[in-house]
């Protein structure tokens, strides 16, 4: 989701132990509503956050219903993070922080923690953080970013659609996608 001369922001799927099950039974059964629906939450965001910063801090300190990976841009050079959370907890990796699937100008996020290394099964971040580093920050565009994505493994079965924003001029495309055979599972 874009909004325009703000921010960015988008969401990638957690897997924790303590993760949505948990925090669905404790909202019905222990009557805990003070988390907040992640649909509940990128709607408060979208109304009510003015800035980056006003989004970070929400996104990060708000308490959620389930884990989840929020990734967000702002209009300023090196706005840009990842927000690991846990439900009740979060970690940021920043723009040029030193950290696995990052660059100065770049992070990569497939829903795994930043400071472990994939599953051998689902390397997706080596091979586009390849990708990123071999076309360099001048050719950066959001073609660029298409076409990493496009590209298999970043593209697999569980590919279910890609997003792409830019803040500066409130751009917002949105592709569903397909892997068409033979294509790995993740």
């Amino acid at each position: 989701m874009a909004v325009m001369n703000k921010f960015t922001f988008s969401l990638d799927e957690r897997f924790t132990i303590n993760g949505g099950y948990v925090g669905l039974l404790e909202w019905m059964l222990l009557k805990d509503h003070k988390q907040k629906w992640m649909a509940f939450i990128t709607r408060e965001v979208m109304e009510q956050a003015d800035s980056y910063d006003a989004a970070k801090n929400t996104l990060s300190h708000s308490r959620l219903l389930s884990p989840v990976y929020f990734i967000l841009g702002g209009v300023q050079p090196g706005q840009g993070t990842i927000i690991t959370r846990w439900r009740d907890n979060f970690h940021t990796d920043d723009l040029g922080s030193k950290v696995a699937g990052s660059d100065s100008w770049f992070l990569v996020e497939t829903n795994y923690d930043q400071w472990n290394k994939p599953p051998f099964y689902d390397d997706r971040r080596s091979p586009a953080v390849h990708c990123l580093r071999g076309a360099g920050q001048a050719n950066a565009s959001l073609a660029l970013i298409y076409n990493v994505l496009s590209t298999r493994p970043m593209l697999n079965k569980l590919t279910t659609y890609t997003s792409l924003m830019q803040v500066n001029d409130g751009h917002l495309g949105a592709w569903l996608r397909s892997c068409d055979d033979p294509c790995w599972p993740w």
